[in-house]
């Protein structure tokens, strides 16, 4: 199941530093951004295989996992926490602010292949 961390953050009168060093459980050959979205529903789907890590660097928005066994909803409202989604979680980022820009980390490149668009049956 998708598990949020805590990335370490180094915060002084200049400002805030967020540090991604040896906290993701894989490499990240790909990155990718979402922005401007509108009241829109992004995502649905799973994957074989790609393992994510979602971080709302501003704004905020929602992420619902469902792994088959348990639905969650995780607010990412801060630019340190960092959602780890696995291969089997359903996901749909959702109720973003105007403002928001979400970033995902992938465990590998696209591959529509990959991607698996039905949800688990309650």
């Amino acid at each position: 199941m998708a598990q949020l961390l805590e990335l370490k953050t180094f915060s002084d009168k200049r400002g805030n530093l967020t540090v991604i060093e040896n906290e993701l459980p894989f490499k990240v050959p790909r990155l990718f951004y979402i922005y401007g979205v509108d009241d829109s529903v992004r995502g649905g789907h799973r994957h074989h295989k790609t393992r994510q890590a979602a971080i709302c660097v501003a704004g905020k928005c929602v992420v619902s996992c469902n792994n088959g066994h348990t639905k969650q909803d995780f607010a990412l409202d801060h630019p340190n926490k960092c959602l780890i989604i696995e291969p089997e979680d359903y996901h749909t980022m959702h109720s973003f602010t105007p403002d928001a820009v979400l970033v995902v980390l992938a465990s590998e490149l696209f591959d529509p292949k990959d991607y698996i668009y039905e949800d688990y049956t309650s």
